[in-house]
C-alpha cells in the first residue's frame, strides 16, 4: 500500500482509509465480523481508520477499540463530532463544553489515550467559532489529540475557521473530509482549490456514491444513481464503458480516479464484508490516462451542493 503525507502534517497515511460508519447497529452488527474485516485492512497496509461518534451511536467507536487492542501504534486512527449522543441539548454541537466531554468519551470507546485526528462533523452556527477552535488547541496542547480536521463545510466556513485558529496561535485544520466522487464534484468550484492553497489534504468520503459507481451494468446503474444526488447515467455509461475496456470493475476505475485528483490524500472506503476491500486494495495499480478521466468527467452537469447542514 503506497502512502501520502496527510495535509501540512509529517504523518504518512495510506492512500485509502477505512471508513467505520457501517460497523455496528447502522451495518454490520457482528462486532467479531467487524474487527475482522479492520484486521484484513490493517494486515493488507491500510493504516489509516476513520469513524465517529455518531456511527451506530458510539458502536463502530467501540468495535474499532476491540479492533486496535494490541495494533493502536500501527494506525492513525481519526474521529469526529458534532450531532447529537443524546436527549440533552448539549449533547451535540462544537461547543466547549460538549467537545471536552465528548472527546473523553471517544477516548473510552476506542480504548485509546489519544486521537490521531480529531474532526469536527458539521459546522456549528449557534457556536462562536474561537469557542471551538480555542477547544480543540487545548485538547491538542493537553495530548488527547494530536492533528485536528474538518468535514463537509463551506469554503468560506473553513476558512474562517483557519484564519481564527492561526490569528490566536492556535492548532488549524489540517484536512478537509467531504462527500467527492464522479457523480458529485462540486467541491471543485472552491472547497478543493482552498484546501490546496491552505495545505490541507482532502479526505473523500462517499467515493463510490453510496454504490451507485460500483454497478457492473449500465441498466442497474440507472436505478442506483437514483439514490444520489446527481441522476446521471452517461457517466455510468462511461464508467462502465471504461472498466470494460480495462477489464476490471467499475469501483475500481472510479477509485482510481479519485486518488489521480489533485489534493486527494485518502478516500474513505467503507465495508460491511471483508470483500468490499478488493476494489480498493486492487485500484493502486489502476493509472488512467487523460483521455480516460476526460470521458469520464465530460458527462457531469453541475448541481446545488449537497449536504452542508
Amino acid at each position: 500500500m503506497k502512502h501520502r503525507i496527510l495535509g501540512g502534517t509529517g504523518i504518512s497515511v495510506s492512500e485509502y482509509a477505512l471508513g467505520a460508519m457501517m460497523f455496528g447497529s447502522m451495518g454490520n452488527a457482528d462486532h467479531d465480523d467487524s474487527v475482522r474485516i479492520i484486521h484484513r485492512a490493517l494486515d493488507a497496509g491500510i493504516n489509516f481508520v476513520d469513524t465517529a461518534d455518531i456511527y451506530s451511536s458510539g458502536e463502530s467507536e467501540e468495535i474499532v477499540g476491540k479492533a486496535l487492542k494490541g495494533r493502536r501504534d500501527e494506525v492513525v486512527l481519526a474521529t469526529k463530532a458534532n450531532f447529537s449522543m443524546g436527549p440533552d441539548a448539549n449533547q451535540s454541537g462544537n461547543s466547549r463544553r460538549w467537545l471536552v466531554r465528548e472527546i473523553e468519551n471517544s477516548l473510552r470507546r476506542l480504548g485509546t489515550d489519544h486521537i490521531d485526528l480529531y474532526q469536527i462533523h458539521r459546522w456549528d452556527p449557534d457556536t462562536p467559532i474561537e469557542e471551538t477552535m480555542c477547544a480543540l488547541h487545548d485538547a491538542v496542547r493537553a495530548g488527547k489529540v494530536r492533528y485536528v480536521g474538518a468535514s463537509l463545510m463551506y469554503a468560506w466556513q473553513c476558512a474562517k475557521a483557519q484564519h481564527t485558529a492561526l490569528a490566536r496561535g492556535w492548532t488549524p485544520f489540517v484536512s478537509m473530509q467531504t462527500r467527492y466522487n464522479l457523480l458529485y464534484r462540486e467541491e471543485e468550484r472552491e472547497m478543493l482549490p482552498y484546501c490546496a492553497d491552505a495545505g490541507l489534504g482532502v479526505l473523500p468520503y462517499s467515493p463510490l456514491a453510496q454504490g451507485a459507481l460500483a454497478v457492473s451494468t449500465v441498466d442497474t446503474a440507472r436505478s442506483a444513481v437514483r439514490e444520489v444526488p446527481n441522476d446521471n447515467p452517461d457517466i455510468i455509461a462511461a464508467l462502465t464503458a471504461i472498466a470494460a475496456e480495462r477489464g476490471v470493475p467499475p469501483a475500481r476505475i472510479a477509485l482510481a480516479w479519485l486518488l489521480g485528483k489533485p489534493g486527494v490524500v485518502a478516500p474513505i472506503v467503507g465495508a460491511t464484508k471483508a470483500s468490499h476491500l478488493a476494489d480498493a486494495l486492487a485500484a493502486e495499480s489502476v493509472t488512467l490516462t487523460p483521455a480516460e478521466a476526460a470521458r469520464l468527467e465530460k458527462p457531469y452537469q453541475p448541481q446545488q451542493p449537497y449536504g452542508y447542514t
